[in-house]
């Protein structure tokens, strides 16, 4: 690709951050300066800066990181930088177009967290049962991350981790509960992840409301056959 056709990628990719900051903090997914979102470049990451309120965002000011997650130009970036790029780092490994990052600190999601699981998966709790179609098959699993402070390694190693072996599994995940923090969600650009964390939380809000069963098996196989369901 051109060095012409890579900056006018880049800023379109920041554009988009933009746009999809400012739609989050809207409609109350995001508040004052939580939450972050990045996205992968050829070489190197955009990632919104520390402190930042996503509903004000500048595009010139995003932080400009390269492959190893020195500063290059921006603001500073986020303190969850370490954790975004272990994210790509796996999840690229088993989804090789994955480029976008979002997390948030939605009210619903973390309201969970602070409860004791409710639900098992195959590899330990998880935020959520499989409660409706559309959770299941634009979300799937999403285990629970035990709490570590802001922008700590460990939390990243962790959920590196847990994307790694759900993989392994042959059910990739497409986001992840930090407990008392929030979600962390990634696709293949900003507007997907925004639709994935879009569902999550939703489900979420219906979980507290109405706590029913979830989809049995045979319903879950249905949704296999016919969509490609991943759960």
């Amino acid at each position: 690709m051109s060095q012409l056709n890579l900056r006018t990628q880049e800023h379109r990719l920041r554009e988009e951050m933009c746009r999809v900051g400012a739609s989050l903090f809207a409609r109350g997914y995001v508040h004052a300066t939580a939450g972050n979102i990045s996205v992968r470049l050829p070489e190197g990451f955009l990632i919104t800066p520390t402190d930042a309120c996503l509903g004000f965002l500048d595009p010139a000011q995003l932080a400009h990181v390269d492959a190893e997650g020195h500063q290059l130009s921006g603001e500073r970036a986020s303190k969850t930088l370490v954790l975004h790029r272990k994210i790509y780092a796996a999840a690229c490994a088993l989804e090789a177009q994955t480029a976008c990052v979002i997390h948030t600190h939605s009210t619903h999601c973390v309201a969970l967290s602070l409860r004791a699981p409710s639900h098992t998966g195959p590899l330990g709790p998880e935020l959520l049962p499989p409660l409706t179609p559309y959770f299941v098959m634009k979300v799937g699993h999403v285990p629970c991350i035990d709490y570590h402070r802001p922008g700590s390694p460990q939390a990243a190693e962790q959920v590196a981790r847990a994307i790694m072996q759900y993989g392994a599994q042959a059910c990739p995940i497409r986001a992840v509960m930090l407990a008392r923090l929030g979600p962390n969600v990634w696709h293949n650009n900003p507007a997907q992840a925004m639709a994935t964390l879009e569902e999550l939380e939703e489900t979420a809000r219906l979980w507290l409301l109405s706590p029913v069963a979830p989809l049995d098996e045979p319903q879950i196989e249905d949704l296999r056959q016919n969509f490609g369901a991943r759960w």
